[in-house]
């Protein structure tokens, strides 16, 4: 107690404010990144299936998906260069002592963010200028140079969290960087794979969600029967496969992260027939309150068996632990995540036994509105697996090597809460022109969309073959309107 209460006086006052800034624009961040991520490769689908079958419902929603993309695309690069900003200002410590080692990752990053760039540009402009097999094969690396940006940042969160590929001297100045060990860390695969797939499945998710809800309102048209199909079969694909590397990544927190381990499972004292607690609180006497408590059950997850000895946070000083009060979120969060997993878990299953019966999916509309919910309790899970990740790892912002405290900027504490304050000021901002231009997308969409049914209605016809981008006001025009406008 006596050395956390020195540790806390030692602790200078922007540390705070520095804290919280970075973790608005980060949490603010990572809503955008599942469809950042995957967004392409959805649309992709809907496109290869436009081009195999003609469908021209698939190509209107490709084209749709891919408006949203670019819009989505501009509002990231806001918030990503606002972090970028941030990691320099406000961790100097960091950037300076230990880019050499982890740097690499931001640079694969900023290269991924300029390719990805330009061809989102190409693929919008070619709807209407490119040969349909070579407009498609143009969008086909968007999904690859999206994992590419997140090989990049993730290679520089696994090596803050397990640090390897340096050497410090006597002087404690980092020499012999081995680059590959530090891109490739033991936690670089767990962390890499696991939030792959977790953006995937969150951006499929989300989407299938939006066309929930107008299935729910009624709209039983092929249009949004395909546009909740597509998606949520993606996401049913990878939800029983995320639910294996949550699995692996907290068994490799267990051996690479063990304080962490504990913190995420409120252990107190290192032992051996743990007991697992399904949320709780953790005091500082070691005691947990609330939550539920089954017997042996961490010893089992941990190692498969009861005798499984898990360390516990008293293992290691004060000092470098996290505190119990940051232990309770790390706990929480993790349980947060594990809870919306299975439940997604739940629904992906009685949406495949109702497709192995009927070739359908349910027609209870319990489950339209479970599916409307699944988008945001996925971006929820996000977030909470983001902060088990961060806050389990303090006090350390290189594991083992330099605290938090150590790497923050010397600038006032005031100017920083200002600078916070307008920074969230201007993400309102910019976040509130996002979802207006997504409204306005979406009531211009509806609106053609009622007129085309009004004109197939008075002809007695479909048209099945009309080009679906005369429906999209977006991207560039070739031909010409009867009336001459382009």
């Amino acid at each position: 107690m006596t050395a956390a209460t020195e540790l806390l006086a030692e602790v200078p006052p922007q540390l705070l404010p520095a804290r919280q800034l970075m973790a608005f624009s980060l949490g603010t961040h990572i809503l955008l990144v599942p469809l950042g991520v995957a967004l392409p490769f959805i649309t992709l689908l809907m496109h290869y299936r436009y081009l195999r079958s003609g469908d021209p419902v698939a190509g209107l929603l490709a084209r749709r998906w891919s408006a949203v993309m670019a819009v989505q695309f501009a509002v990231g690069v806001v918030t990503g260069t606002v972090l970028s900003f941030e990691l320099g200002l406000l961790w100097p410590g960091l950037m300076g002592r230990w880019g050499d080692v982890f740097g690499l990752g931001f640079g694969v990053e900023a290269w991924a963010f300029f390719l990805e760039a330009i061809l989102i540009a190409v693929y919008l402009h070619g709807w209407r200028r490119l040969k349909p097999r070579t407009h498609f094969l143009i969008g086909l690396p968007l999904p690859l140079v999206a994992l590419l940006g997140a090989f990049g940042i993730l290679a520089a969160n696994s090596w803050m969290n397990t640090p390897r590929g340096f050497v410090l001297n006597d002087d404690g100045h980092v020499v012999d960087v081995d680059v590959r060990r530090a891109v490739f860390t033991p936690m670089f695969g767990p962390e890499y794979w696991h939030f792959v797939v977790a953006m995937f499945m969150t951006a499929a998710f989300v989407v299938a969600g939006v066309y929930a809800c107008g299935l729910l309102r009624g709209r039983r048209d092929r249009y949004h029967r395909l546009g909740f199909l597509v998606p949520f079969t993606a996401a049913a694909v990878l939800t029983p496969v995320q639910m294996v590397l949550g699995d692996f990544i907290a068994r490799s927190v267990y051996h690479q992260q063990p304080v962490k381990f504990a913190a995420m499972e409120l252990v107190w004292r290192t032992d051996t027939h743990v007991t697992e607690y399904i949320f709780g609180r953790l005091n500082s006497d070691g005691s947990v309150s609330g939550g539920l408590g089954i017997p042996w059950l961490d010893s089992i997850l941990a190692g498969f068996r009861p005798s499984t000895e898990v360390t516990g946070l008293t293992a290691v000083p004060a000092t470098d632990r996290p505190t119990p009060e940051q232990a309770t979120i790390v706990h929480t969060a993790f349980d947060l995540m594990v809870l919306v997993g299975s439940g997604l878990m739940l629904l992906v299953l009685w949406f495949a036994w109702s497709w192995w019966r009927r070739r359908d999916w349910p027609r209870s509309r319990w489950f339209l509105r479970a599916a409307a919910v699944s988008g945001v309790a996925s971006v929820v899970a996000v977030e909470a697996g983001w902060v088990t990740t961060e806050v389990g790892r303090q006090p350390w912002i290189v594991y083992g090597h330099m605290r938090v405290s150590e790497a923050v900027t010397g600038m006032p504490a005031e100017t920083l809460w200002a600078v916070f304050a307008i920074t969230v000021l201007g993400y309102v901002a910019v976040f509130a022109a996002f979802v207006t231009v997504l409204l306005r997308m979406r009531t211009r969409w509806r609106l053609e969309d009622e007129a085309s049914s009004v004109r197939q209605g008075t002809a007695g016809t479909e048209a099945p073959g009309e080009s679906p981008e005369r429906h999209v006001p977006y991207g560039p025009r070739t031909e010409r309107t009867p009336e001459g406008r382009p």
